[in-house]
């Protein structure tokens, strides 16, 4: 029933646009249709197991889910930016199944470090109601907002927030660059166009082979929103991705656009929608540009694995058992998350001075962006 709702509230959009969807609306629409997109609908999303033959089950695996350490460690990261910039509020995007809320507050706990209020800015009605669940024991101090406040203060977490905001595709075919876009194909189904267009990726990519690749518009909107809103704190992004020069490398003529389901990837966003992510690597350049261009700081970027060693994740390991110590490995090996996944941390200019991250005592990579 799902697909084929949402398939058809696809067919309509496409028709009210002319017969021609931007793929950055289309995604909004996959990702996030009320009751019926990816991040909206009451199918499961994250955990360690795929799903089973009635779609029971998760699609992919994030680091809190992954293991306990994640969020604990991160939070003598959020203990140390509450005390530098004079906060007692965490902010988390898109919380997921609360599990790293639960961690950060439990972290926090145990470092005796006072919160007023960990507030969760979701859009999914079904992932609040997961939210709640988990964060039970944690209720008095947790609050939900489906928007950012006209004025906010305290220190903003987002775990793997930044690639599922929607992305334009531009594709260069014989030397001329297109943006692909949704149409309807002569049976009713959805199929790809791309139109000749005026966008072009921030740098200008070497050869004249056909290249395909996203720009990131909506992710730079929010950082500018947030800049707009945001008078103290520290902001912790963390999610796969590169800086501008490997991002837009000549080799990389795929780009980086990706489907999970099950714990499988694809590359067909038209498929079966509603029932898998869709996802795109993050350009972290165009996202520490943008912050500085709207008055931010960069106060960090590094690997995640380089981040939570800097942070301490040993010295909690060394107390965890077996079990949490060989998952903990995923976390920081390179050929695991610990090199794809980074961190970049930004701060409103009030913020920035007299302190340093520790994430980024060592291995800073902010001169790489």
């Amino acid at each position: 029933m799902l697909p084929g709702a949402l398939l058809k509230r696809a067919i309509e959009a496409i028709r009210a646009s002319g017969g021609w969807l931007p793929f950055d609306r289309f995604m909004a629409l996959a990702l996030y249709e009320p009751g019926l997109g990816y991040y909206a609908n009451a199918s499961p999303k994250f955990g360690h197991l795929p799903g089973g033959p009635e779609g029971s089950g998760s699609d992919f695996v994030t680091a809190p889910e992954l293991t306990p350490l994640f969020g604990h460690t991160l939070a003598r990261q959020v203990a140390q930016a509450l005390q530098a910039t004079g906060t007692d509020e965490v902010w988390e995007f898109g919380a997921g199944s609360g599990v790293l809320a639960r961690q950060v507050m439990e972290g926090l706990d145990a470092l005796s470090v006072p919160l007023r209020r960990y507030t969760i800015v979701d859009l999914s009605g079904d992932l609040r109601e997961r939210q709640r669940a988990t964060l039970r024991a944690h209720e008095a101090r947790v609050t939900w907002a489906d928007r950012l406040p006209e004025q906010l203060s305290g220190v903003l977490l987002g775990n793997e927030v930044l690639d599922a905001m929607p992305v334009q595709l531009l594709v260069r075919l014989a030397g001329q660059w297109h943006e692909r876009g949704v149409v309807l194909d002569a049976a009713g189904g959805l199929a790809w166009a791309d139109r000749p267009t005026e966008l072009r990726p921030p740098l200008e990519v070497d050869g004249s082979h056909d290249y395909l690749t996203e720009i990131h518009p909506q992710a730079e909107a929010f950082v500018r929103t947030l800049a707009e809103r945001w008078q103290r704190g520290a902001a912790f992004f963390i999610d796969y991705g590169f800086p501008e020069t490997e991002y837009y490398h000549p080799q990389r003529h795929m780009g980086t656009l990706t489907c999970h389901r099950a714990h499988r990837r694809d590359d067909d966003p038209l498929a079966d929608l509603g029932l898998k992510d869709i996802t795109a690597h993050v350009n972290f350049t165009g996202i520490a540009l943008t912050a500085q261009e709207a008055g931010l700081s960069v106060l960090g970027y590094t690997s995640q694995g380089r981040f939570l060693l800097n942070a301490g994740l040993l010295d909690l390991a060394s107390q965890a058992g077996t079990r949490e110590n060989a998952l903990m490995q995923k976390l920081v090996n390179e050929h695991e998350m610990g090199e794809l996944f980074k961190v970049l941390c930004l701060a409103p200019e009030a913020c920035a001075a007299g302190w340093t991250p520790l994430g980024f005592a060592t291995g800073d990579r902010t001169h790489r962006l």
